[in-house]
This record gives C-alpha cells, structure tokens and sequence, in this order.
C-alpha cells in the first residue's frame, strides 16, 4: 500500500487567513494581499478580489496612501465624514433603555452591536467610500439556534451576514449584485449605516417615550 509522505499535521503551520471581500479562506501556497479600507487598519484580499479592492479604492501596503488623514481637511457630507473619522468604540446601549426595549428589539440591537465589533465592518465601510451609503436590513430567524440576517445593500452590490446571538460568531453568509435577487423579507430596511460607520437598527422610540 503506498504511503503518503505528506503530513496534515504540520507544526508551526500559519493559522487560516480569511479574504475581508468575499470570506473565503486562503489556501495554502495562496499569496493574500493588504489592503487598508480606512487607512489606518490592513486587512487581507485574496488573489480573485485583489481588483476589486483596487476597484473599492482600497490601498494596498506599501503603496499609495489615502489622501485623507486625521487631521487634515475632510471632504464634504456624511460620506467624508466617514472616511476621515477614526472608528469610535462602539458602546453597548445603556440597561436603562435596553429593559424598554421588547425582546425582538434587543435581537436587533445585540446583533446590531455584535456586527460592529467584527472585522466586517471594515469590508462595509470600504464599500460605502467607493458605492456610496447603503441601506441596511436586520432580520432575526426562526429556529433553534437564535440566528440574525444582517444585509447591507447599494444598487450594484449587496452583502448578508449572519450573526449568532450570545456569542461573537459573525460570518459573511451570501453576496451578490442585484438587490432583486434578495428575498422581499430582507428588503425591510429597519436599519441604517451611521455618519460613524456603525449598523443601527430604528426602533420605535417615539411610542416608548409617548
């Protein structure tokens, strides 16, 4: 019987790299490339999204860097602001408000805050630097396992994440280009991207504060 010299088990082997555009993993052998979004934080693009980042404006390491720094003048508008501000960190909404808050509200608003502190964040603030802003649905799903559809959405592109409440687990599920192709129940934008980059769910205050 032929025995395989190759070993699965390799010591030292570099931990998985995920590509920021499209989640997939880099494979072995694979050269990823840095791009930064923001011009601050570098994060990796595989081989096949390499143009597309490009196309983004993202900047790749090492080469040109973003005209926009802290500091310098800001272009005009919400979409400058975002580009030249540095991520805030994102607080938790206060106990007081969130016991207000009926359970559906909270799904939203944890998986709201769980996506925020993910790296993805960063893949939808380079998107909206070259789209323009998106908007933004948050879906909860029925089932066993407490389950969030965050889609984020511009007319050429969209993008849906899945969260799992109670944990930090938030991955890139689906992407696409045509918003038709999304099904109707995603396209209930009750969210919205803030000046701050930050997905925000629009709960009912008024009938709270009423």
């Amino acid at each position: 019987m032929r025995v395989s010299t190759y070993s699965r088990g390799v010591v030292g082997a570099r931990p998985s790299i995920t590509c920021a555009i499209c989640g997939r993993t880099i494979l072995v052998g694979e050269r990823p490339f840095r791009f930064t979004p923001d011009g601050r934080d570098f994060v990796d693009v595989c081989p096949l999204c390499k143009d597309q980042a490009l196309g983004y404006g993202w900047v790749s390491e090492g080469g040109a860097t973003l005209p926009m720094h802290a500091g310098d003048r800001q272009p005009r508008g919400l979409l400058g602001k975002l580009i030249g501000r540095r991520q805030p960190p994102v607080e938790p909404m206060p106990e007081p408000i969130l016991r207000q808050l009926s359970r559906g509200e909270q799904a939203l608003v944890e998986a709201a805050t769980l996506f925020n502190l993910s790296p993805h964040r960063r893949t939808v603030e380079g998107l909206t630097r070259s789209l323009g802003w998106p908007t933004v649905s948050i879906l909860p799903l029925s089932g066993t396992n407490p389950e969030v559809v965050i889609t984020v959405c511009w007319e050429i592109s969209w993008y849906q994440y899945r969260i799992v409440l109670g944990s930090s687990q938030v991955r890139l599920a689906q992407r696409g280009l045509e918003p038709d192709d999304l099904d109707e129940s995603f396209r209930d934008w009750n969210a919205e991207l803030n000046e701050a980059g930050l997905v925000v769910p629009r709960l009912h205050e008024e009938e709270r504060l009423g």
